[in-house]
């Protein structure tokens, strides 16, 4: 299930099930976004790496092995921020509780996980998380 309201203001959303072939519907997500916003390719393309990071985590974890979900992704300018709102019905799961990833010791000697935040942390300004009524909440920002 996709949704892709047409509007004219500066909202938009997008609802994907928790399968990973879901993923490539976020390039049309963020070439919308792009077009709309006005955004040069190159901070598009950055921007759908991020968010691709942070949707297949939640793809991956948030739920129990062959349960249904979702996950909307939201994306509402104001001014010169961009911001892009994640939410999940899923477990818990505080992405910015996650220790900075130790980029100076070799891959073979690294703990498997962390670089996809790592990498949505170098990419956004600012990312926060709430878990809020049951659903997790990351909000990424990046100043335009």
């Amino acid at each position: 299930m996709v949704k892709i309201p047409d509007t004219h203001g500066a909202h938009r959303r997008l609802t994907l099930v928790n399968d990973l072939r879901q993923v490539s519907l976020l390039t049309g997500f963020v070439d919308r976004v792009r077009e709309e916003y006005n955004l040069a390719p190159a901070l598009a393309s950055r921007i759908n790496l991020a968010l691709e990071e942070a949707v297949c985590n939640v793809i991956m974890y948030a739920y129990p092995e062959g349960t249904a979900g979702t996950l909307d992704l939201d994306a509402v300018r104001e001014g010169n921020r961009l911001q892009f709102t994640l939410s999940d019905r899923g477990k818990a799961f505080d992405p910015t509780a996650v220790p900075e990833a130790d980029l100076t010791t070799r891959v073979e000697d690294r703990p498997i996980g962390g670089l996809g935040i790592h990498l949505v942390r170098s990419i956004m300004d600012s990312i926060r998380y709430k878990r809020l009524d049951g659903m997790n909440v990351l909000t990424m920002i990046i100043y335009l």
